[in-house]
């Protein structure tokens, strides 16, 4: 849990653990690609950017279609659209690969030194992790965005029609459950695979102060994550507005090699772990820089509890 404007870190429960990120990772996507592609640019879909995990979510691309990258972000962030991922990063990259890779460097600019993309929709692939501080630093920078913040709001919003293809337009609706339920709300991304289980991010604003939750890894019994999420939110917003058990990591701060971060502020040291996952974790990650008192910790973890005692509605998961 931390503060989208000043970068404290309010609490964090193995917040440096690989973990594999399913459609979370279209965050990064967002990160690297919203600030490089025009939303009114109107784009046709191609064959490979269809070329999807049979049953995975989708938004319903047509092989043909004509699309505005406007539509392709609502589609990426409401209906967790695996083809509009492909599009987005063949459109601000050449290839869908080539995405992948400005993926990659965007989280490294970011100091997210825990993340790899294999994939550009967090469809799971060989080598492809990240980490739930990793997650807020990407999150960081996309809900800085006012583009995203609107997509990310986006109750539904229509695809259009293709009469070339002779196929009429239909309508999507937004997938997280926040944005219909919480006060304040600023959006998020849910997430899903067998591999990574249930992921998920989310923000809210209170009072003037907006705070991200990530999760990698949950269940969804007996609370579905942006369920967890709400209830970590709360836990946030009933901390003091100073407090803080350590802080994110500027763009370019972290170095590429790894090596630790020194918060100057009295919160204790950051850790910037490396790109790769490492055989063991050195003894200075333990703790690292956002879990950083027991008294912090306990809390963390008996907000979790309660929530997962609550009894959860019942609510399709998406598939990555």
């Amino acid at each position: 849990v931390a503060d989208l404007d000043s970068g404290a870190v309010l609490g964090g429960c193995g917040p440096h653990e690989y973990a594999t990120p399913a459609s979370v990772q279209k965050l990064l996507l967002a990160a690297a690609m919203l600030p490089i592609l025009d939303p009114q640019q109107v784009a046709t879909a191609t064959r490979a950017d269809l070329d999807i995990e049979p049953g995975s979510s989708a938004v319903g691309l047509l092989v043909g279609g004509r699309y505005r990258v406007e539509t392709l972000w609502l589609g990426l962030l409401l209906q967790s659209g695996n083809d509009a991922a492909n599009m987005l990063a063949r459109l601000g990259a050449g290839s869908a690969q080539a995405g992948v890779g400005k993926m990659n460097a965007e989280a490294r600019r970011l100091g997210a030194l825990q993340t790899r993309a294999v994939t550009p929709s967090g469809l799971d692939g060989p080598g492809q992790f990240t980490s739930a501080y990793d997650l807020a630093l990407i999150a960081r920078v996309c809900f800085a965005d006012p583009s995203f913040r609107r997509y990310a709001l986006t109750e539904r919003t229509q695809i259009p029609a293709q009469p070339a293809l002779k196929k009429p337009g239909f309508q999507i609706q937004n997938e997280n459950g926040l944005i219909y339920e919480y006060p304040g709300a600023l959006g998020g991304k849910t997430g899903f695979t067998d591999l990574a289980r249930h992921t998920y991010v989310g923000a809210a604003e209170r009072n003037g102060r907006r705070l991200v939750v990530t999760l990698l890894g949950a269940e969804r019994r007996p609370l579905r994550g942006w369920e967890q999420g709400a209830r970590l939110l709360d836990w946030g917003f009933s901390l003091p507005p100073d407090a803080s058990v350590g802080r994110l990591v500027q763009p370019g701060e972290a170095t590429a090699e790894g090596a630790p971060v020194r918060a100057p502020a009295p919160a204790g040291p950051l850790v910037a772990p490396p790109a790769s996952p490492p055989a063991s974790a050195p003894p200075e990650w333990i703790g690292g820089a956002v879990v950083g008192g027991g008294a912090v910790l306990v809390g963390l973890i008996a907000a979790i509890t309660a929530a997962r005692r609550r009894r959860p509605r019942r609510r399709r998961a998406s598939w990555s």
